[in-house]
C-alpha cells in the first residue's frame, strides 16, 4: 500500500467522547498495520465554540490511551502548523479561487435575513429551509447581484463564501466500509467555506489541509456523511480528485438501547462515563467522569472500543494493542451501529485486571488507597495485588477488597457469626490467639487451626467464616490464613480478640 497517512481532527471544544477515541484507535491501527503516519489536527476554526484547555486535554487522553501521534501541535511535523487556526491565510486564496473559477460566490446577508428567509419558506413539506439553489437568487450574494457585489466589497460589508452546488447532480464515492455511495446535489446546502472573520468552516479546511498533509485515508464518524457531496465536489473544482483520499465512514456507537447515537447526557442518566477522562467545563465548573477516573486500564479501555463496530472474525475479545494493529482491517468493520454496554465494559477491564502484573498495577492503585485515606505500605500491597485481582472489576475496587489488610476493619459483621456460635467456639479462638507464635506463615497456621480444631472436637469448616470475619469484617476476601500472614501474628490476635470480647 502507498505511504499511509491518516489523521485525527477533533475540535477543542469540550471532553473526548468515546466515539472520537475509537476513531483515533482506528486510524491508528490503520496507520501502524501499514506502517503509515498517524497525524493529529486541531480543528480550532470555530472560535466562538472554542473551550481553553480542551486542546491539552485532547492530547492528555491520546497519552493516557498510548495512541501517540507521529505528527501533532505538541511534536510538530514537516506540514506545520496543524492548528487550523494557524493556517488562517491558507483558506482565504482557496476560497477565492473557487469564487472567480464560478463554483462558489460572496453571500452578504445578515443574520436577520436570513432567519427571514428560514421563516418566510417554512413549512410542513419543509421545516428547515436551506439556503440551496432554489432559494439562492432570492438573497443577497453575488449570483443573485453581481451589479452590487463590487459596491459592497469595496465598501466592507461583512460576508461569507458559499459553495455553488449544482441544481442536480449525482455525486459518488466508493466507502471503505458501505462501498458504493451515491447523492444527489440537489438534496444538499451552499455550505459556508469562508466566515465573516476570516475563518474557514470545516468544509473547506477539511479538503485543504488533507490536501496540503497529503491524507490518504480519512476515517470519520458516519453523522458526516450528509458533507461528503461538498467535499468531494471541493476536490473536484480545486483540481485535487485524483488526490482526494479514500474515506471510510464509521459506524455510530448506540445508545444501550440501541436507539440513538450516545451522548453524554446518556451517561449523566444512566451512571457510567462517555469521556475518556475527567473533563471540568471551565465555564460552568461541571465535571463530567470518565473512564480513567472511574477505574478502567487504557488496555481495556481500547479493547472495548475496538470491539464496538469491529471483530477479528473469531471468537477472541481480549487483544492488546500490538494484536489489534496484527488483525486490523477495515473490511470487518460493521456498516451498523454498535450498542454501548456498560456491563460489557467492565467485564474487559476485569479481563485487563486479571492479565496485568503487580507491578503494572501497583503505581495505578496506590492513589485510590491515598484517596481514602489508607497508608498502604507498597512492599505490602504488592503482596496483596496478586491475592484480590481477581475479585476486582475496577481500579477502585482493590480499596474495598484490600483495605483490612492496612487497617482494622470499622465495621464487623458480627451477626452472621453470632447464630451458630457457642461457648466452646469461643474458648477455641481464645486459646488459638493467645497460642499464635511471633510469626508464621500461611501454611503452618492452617495446619495449627485444624490441629487445634480437631483436639477440640470441632469442625475446621465451621470456624473458617467466623475467623474470616474477625479478620477481614466481613465474608469476602483471599484464602483467610494468607491474609493472617499479611498482617502479622498481632494484629491477628488483635482482630480476633476484639470480636471475642463483643461476642462474649
Amino acid at each position: 500500500m502507498e505511504n499511509v497517512r491518516v489523521r485525527f481532527a477533533p475540535s477543542p471544544t469540550g471532553g473526548l467522547h468515546l466515539g472520537g477515541v475509537r476513531t483515533v484507535l482506528y486510524n491508528y491501527l490503520f496507520a501502524r498495520r501499514h506502517n503509515g503516519q498517524f497525524i493529529l489536527r486541531i480543528e480550532d476554526t470555530d472560535q466562538n465554540r472554542y473551550v481553553p484547555g480542551a486542546e491539552q486535554y485532547i492530547l492528555d487522553c491520546l497519552t493516557w490511551c498510548g495512541l501517540q501521534p507521529d505528527e501533532s501541535p505538541a511534536v510538530g511535523g514537516p506540514y506545520a502548523p496543524y492548528r487550523q487556526s494557524e493556517r488562517k491565510a491558507l483558506y482565504a486564496d482557496y476560497a477565492r479561487q473557487l469564487v472567480e473559477a464560478g463554483y462558489a460566490y460572496y453571500a452578504f446577508d445578515t443574520p436577520e435575513e436570513l432567519e427571514e428567509m428560514r421563516n418566510r419558506f417554512r413549512s410542513e413539506e419543509n421545516p428547515s429551509p436551506q439556503y440551496d439553489s432554489r432559494i439562492r437568487m432570492l438573497m443577497n450574494n453575488s449570483l443573485a447581484k453581481p451589479d452590487e457585489t463590487q459596491k459592497w466589497l469595496e465598501a466592507g460589508k461583512p460576508y461569507v463564501i458559499r459553495i455553488r452546488m449544482p441544481e442536480n447532480e449525482t455525486v459518488h464515492f466508493t466507502d471503505m466500509i458501505r462501498g458504493e455511495v451515491h447523492f444527489n446535489t440537489g438534496q444538499s446546502d451552499d455550505k459556508v467555506l469562508l466566515k465573516a472573520d476570516g475563518m474557514p468552516t470545516y468544509h473547506l479546511a477539511v479538503v485543504v489541509d488533507d490536501y496540503l498533509m497529503k491524507i490518504t485515508h480519512a476515517f470519520r464518524g458516519e453523522e458526516w456523511l450528509p458533507s461528503a457531496p461538498a467535499h468531494i465536489l471541493l476536490w473536484r473544482y480545486l483540481g485535487w480528485a485524483d488526490q482526494m483520499p479514500q474515506w471510510a465512514h464509521l459506524p455510530l456507537i448506540l445508545k444501550p438501547d440501541g436507539h440513538g447515537k450516545l451522548s453524554k447526557r446518556d451517561g449523566d442518566a444512566l451512571g457510567f462515563p462517555v469521556f475518556a477522562m475527567n473533563w471540568t467545563d471551565p465555564k460552568s465548573g461541571e465535571t463530567t467522569a470518565g473512564f480513567r477516573e472511574r477505574g478502567f486500564l487504557p488496555e481495556a479501555f481500547l479493547n472495548l472500543l475496538a470491539m464496538l463496530g469491529w471483530n477479528a472474525g473469531t471468537e477472541q475479545e481480549i487483544f492488546s494493542l500490538d494484536e489489534l494493529i496484527e488483525q486490523f482491517s477495515l473490511e470487518r468493520v460493521h456498516k451498523g451501529g454498535a450498542k454501548f454496554d456498560f456491563e460489557k465494559a467492565k467485564w474487559f477491564n476485569q479481563e485487563w485486571i486479571r492479565k496485568s502484573s503487580t507491578d503494572r498495577l501497583l503505581p495505578l492503585i496506590l492513589p485510590y488507597f491515598e484517596q481514602a485515606g489508607i497508608q498502604a505500605d507498597p512492599e505490602r500491597l504488592g503482596t496483596v495485588v496478586p491475592l484480590i485481582k481477581d475479585r476486582c472489576t475496577l481500579l477502585p475496587d482493590f480499596v474495598e477488597q484490600g483495605a483490612f489488610f492496612f487497617r482494622t476493619p470499622e465495621q464487623v459483621d458480627a451477626e452472621s457469626i453470632k447464630a451458630k456460635w457457642s461457648t466452646d467456639k469461643q474458648a477455641f479462638f481464645q486459646q488459638w490467639a493467645d497460642e499464635l507464635p511471633e510469626k508464621a506463615d500461611a501454611a503452618s497456621l492452617e495446619q495449627s487451626f485444624k490441629e487445634k480444631a480437631a483436639a477440640a472436637n470441632l469442625k475446621a469448616g465451621e470456624l473458617m467464616l467466623p475467623l474470616r470475619v474477625m479478620l477481614v469484617g466481613g465474608k469476602f476476601g483471599p484464602g483467610v490464613f494468607a491474609i493472617a500472614e499479611i498482617i502479622g501474628m498481632a494484629e491477628t490476635r488483635k482482630r480476633i480478640n476484639h470480636i471475642l470480647t463483643a461476642l462474649a
